[in-house]
């Protein structure tokens, strides 16, 4: 059996590929001028080397391996502290750099990472502070060009940084949806029908759909779909359906404007009480403490 770290790869390698996420990085860089990557849990490496949007002082820092050493283990610690929930951290340099998770149930797969930016317009005196730090590594770089490029680091105010953190905890969530689907297709190399099976369930989840209703749809028998299904996803077709519907409604709330009953129907859930029970079951809160903790308020939550 693959290691999480392998799986965790495996996943990073197709989402990176997926038009969805280079869409989202396109726009994020250009929008904040500042590097997003999605990196694999385990990774060790420096997740913004050579990303267009990499901060100058860090590129330079990064041809030192004293200092190459001091930033991974910033990294090893963001990525500990960083696995249920969003984390900044502060390098030497008083950078910060953060996390957002990216988990499909239990399992976390992947972080979306950006920073390399100052909080405060910087001053000398924090550069001579920096410099004694620099000194003590014993780092043999040009102290002027490292001074230039540390004074043009982008400065981005608390309230701005948590603003962009929050839009990446929601593009999370719609990576966390893609990534399932990912990481089941690459656990078992299903066959061409139960993809086409996945397909279709992802087409019409917002309608009434049956176990025979699918199994017609890719040419099988019901008996013999159910099988296949139950072997290629580890679930059943139910519980396969409900979860897709989960997810669906978990995107519908990042409109704070959606009302949570709205969203349910919209989803493909019959009543109320179905999807409350279901919801809790497969995403271990109620609804209205998810998009609580997500959005950040409850607007619309009846």
């Amino acid at each position: 059996m693959d290691s999480p770290a392998k799986r965790s790869r495996a996943v990073v390698t197709q989402l990176k590929e997926s038009q969805i996420f280079q869409d989202y990085q396109t726009a994020f860089r250009e929008t904040t001028g500042l590097p997003l990557n999605l990196r694999p849990i385990e990774a060790f490496d420096l997740p913004h080397h050579h990303d267009p949007k990499e901060n100058k002082f860090c590129a330079l820092m990064a041809k030192s391996n004293h200092t190459c050493a001091a930033c991974l283990q910033l990294q090893a610690k963001l990525e500990q502290e960083a696995g249920m929930e969003p984390k900044t951290l502060k390098c030497f340099a008083g950078l910060c750099d953060s996390a957002v998770p990216v988990r499909v149930g239990e399992d976390l797969v992947a972080f979306l990472q950006t920073g390399q930016i100052l909080t405060h317009k910087p001053t000398r005196k924090q550069f001579s502070t920096v410099t004694r730090s620099i000194l003590k590594f014993g780092t043999d770089v040009d102290l002027k060009k490292l001074e230039e490029a540390w004074f043009q680091s982008r400065v981005v105010d608390r309230k701005q940084y948590d603003s962009i953190l929050r839009l990446l905890t929601i593009f999370a969530q719609h990576l966390s949806a893609l990534s399932g689907q990912v990481s089941a297709r690459t656990a078992h190399r299903e066959s061409p029908s139960i993809t086409r099976a996945r397909d279709y369930i992802e087409s019409h989840h917002g309608e009434e759909m049956s176990l025979d209703e699918v199994a017609k749809a890719v040419n099988m028998s019901a008996f013999y779909f159910c099988k296949m299904f139950k072997k290629a996803t580890g679930m059943t077709f139910t519980d396969y359906l409900a979860r897709v519907r989960v997810e669906k409604v978990k995107n519908l709330l990042l409109n704070p404007h959606k009302r949570i009953s709205e969203a349910a129907f919209e989803a493909g859930f019959q009543s109320l009480s179905q999807f409350n029970r279901v919801f809790r079951k497969i995403a271990g809160e109620a609804p209205t403490t998810y998009r609580e903790r997500v959005v950040g308020g409850a607007v619309g939550a009846a």
